[in-house]
């Protein structure tokens, strides 16, 4: 069984993957997903969104990261994909699974569905351009705004060569509303030799129990579930391998909250900083009370230093908030 950290533009950049992957459990992540249009990208461009690639396309708590591309126009993609190969990307994963509207309307993501054509000779140029021993893998939704093209999609993607399929078990037009239909997944399992994830609507065990029952899918792909819980997936391995696991405390995670918060000043400019503390925050509040109340104190507050100060007396703030 393999766990995945999901690409999540602008929520899952280097820092958040760095953090969630020291606590453990995830098996690979991606990162966002590089826009291809019509010409060959600059290195930079690369190194921006994958700087684990300096370091061996490993995060700092080793975990092996996959370069995620976005486009479509196969040649472009192909080249692209090459460049990323020799700047030491170890897998090459396509999104056709972005719900964005700004990403659809300049063809990309998730409206690539309605073409399943164009799904194959992508993978297919693809495969063709990196060298043999680099696998190229696809992420994938169920349809734009129906499931009923989705085999012929997964087909496609398999057959042009995609060694594994992640699918998130939900159209573009549904977004991110639940449920998940994970009897999807296994449909899509039953016409593809290939592995394929389930991703969507995983939350807790529970939920990880119920989709693999549901989806038969061994392996899963965790987005928003794990930023919220970060030890999500120790949570799901310890049930798998039938261990007893004492999920993560508040205070085991305040460390790396204010690492997350160290990272972040350091990348970002002081305007844009605090938003990012305000964003992992506001998810975290679904799994921990205490995050609710250090995030009131938080969401109004754009002074980095008043930040930190809050972030290093959390406790007394989250005392006072509770009494």
């Amino acid at each position: 069984m393999q766990i995945a950290l999901a690409p999540m533009e602008g929520l899952v950049d280097n820092i958040l993957r760095d953090v969630l992957t020291r606590v453990g459990g995830i098996d690979w992540c991606v990162t966002e997903f590089i826009r291809v249009c019509d010409r060959l990208l600059p290195a930079s461009s690369f190194d921006k969104l994958a700087p684990e690639l300096r370091q061996g396309a490993r995060t700092s708590a080793g975990v092996p990261m996959r370069v995620q591309l976005l486009g479509s126009d196969p040649v472009c993609l192909a080249e692209n994909a090459a460049l990323a190969c020799e700047l030491g990307a170890p897998v090459i994963d396509l999104n056709f699974g972005c719900p964005a509207k700004t990403v659809n309307k300049s063809r990309g993501g998730a409206v690539l569905l309605k073409e399943p054509e164009l799904l194959h000779a992508i993978v297919r140029e693809v495969r063709r351009a990196v060298p043999a021993h680099i696998p190229v893998t696809s992420k994938m939704r169920l349809g734009y705004d129906s499931p009923d093209g989705a085999l012929d999609c997964a087909r496609a993607l398999a057959e042009g060569g995609s060694a594994h399929l992640v699918v998130h078990a939900r159209t573009k037009v549904e977004g991110y509303k639940p449920p998940a239909h994970w009897e999807w997944v296994a449909r899509v399992q039953d016409v593809v030799a290939v592995p394929v994830f389930a991703n969507g609507e995983i939350w807790t065990v529970d939920d990880w129990r119920r989709c693999r029952e549901v989806s038969g899918a061994r392996d899963i792909m965790l987005g928003r579930g794990l930023v919220s819980r970060p030890d999500l997936a120790l949570q799901i391995a310890a049930a798998r391998d039938g261990v007893e696991y004492q999920p993560m405390s508040w205070d085991e995670l305040l460390p790396l909250l204010r690492e997350f918060w160290r990272q972040a000043q350091d990348k970002l400019s002081p305007r844009y900083a605090p938003g990012r503390m305000k964003q992992w925050l506001a998810m975290l509040t679904r799994g921990y009370p205490e995050a609710v109340a250090l995030f009131a104190e938080l969401r109004r507050e754009d002074d980095c230093q008043r930040i930190s100060g809050l972030l290093g007396m959390e406790l007394q703030a989250v005392e006072a908030c509770v009494a």
